[in-house]
């Protein structure tokens, strides 16, 4: 087995109750792929064809504005993440931001229809896509309830705790536009919570 394969049935074990036997009967399914720094995952306007999981590398969520094209970036996803526009997944319809590569990036990644095939023939793949579903609304809920209720300063300690090395790997206006705010009140915000 590969090394992001090997990285995959780690994290598949501990995200769900898959059986070595579950995961066995999917490593043919699952594809390693680099993405280049720039290059993207998923474009905007384009349905959402596979679930990956970060191996290496930072993925951001954003959508450009069609008047002003400024970019707001509204999500990361880094290693041991999976990665995937959830309703465009699922509906089939197209998605409405791009997700892009913010590194050389690796990932592991399946297709829509071979991971329903496993949904309709293991009932543990079944439970992870329900599980897979919770995670992916959890993300959204906590992103809404942080914009509503959070100021920026929490919202900049849960991006580090989710995201650790972020401030060091991307470049400051990114982290600027997910919390909603500009570089100058980023640096003071970094100032005032060392890490």
């Amino acid at each position: 087995m590969t090394e992001p394969h090997e990285i995959l049935k780690a994290h598949l074990t501990s995200f769900a109750t898959l059986t070595e036997k579950d995961i066995a009967n999917s490593i043919s399914f699952w594809k390693p792929r680099k993405i280049k720094k720039g290059d993207f995952f998923n474009m905007q306007y384009m349905v959402c064809n596979d679930l990956g999981l970060v191996v290496k590398g930072i993925f951001r969520i954003y959508y450009s504005r069609p008047d002003t094209s400024e970019e707001t970036n509204i999500f990361f996803f880094s290693e041991n993440q999976f990665i995937v526009s959830f309703r465009s997944f699922i509906t089939r319809n197209a998605c409405h931001y791009f997700i892009q590569a913010m590194e050389d990036c690796e990932i592991v990644y399946i297709s829509y229809h071979d991971l329903m095939s496993l949904y309709e023939t293991h009932p543990n793949w079944a439970k992870f896509g329900r599980l897979l579903a919770e995670l992916f609304f959890t993300y959204s809920q906590s992103r809404a309830e942080e914009l509503l209720f959070f100021s920026h300063e929490q919202r900049y300690i849960r991006l580090l705790d989710e995201h650790p090395n972020i401030i060091n790997r991307i470049p400051a206006y990114h982290i600027s536009s997910y919390l909603g705010i500009k570089n100058p009140s980023l640096s003071r915000i970094r100032k005032r919570i060392q890490r």
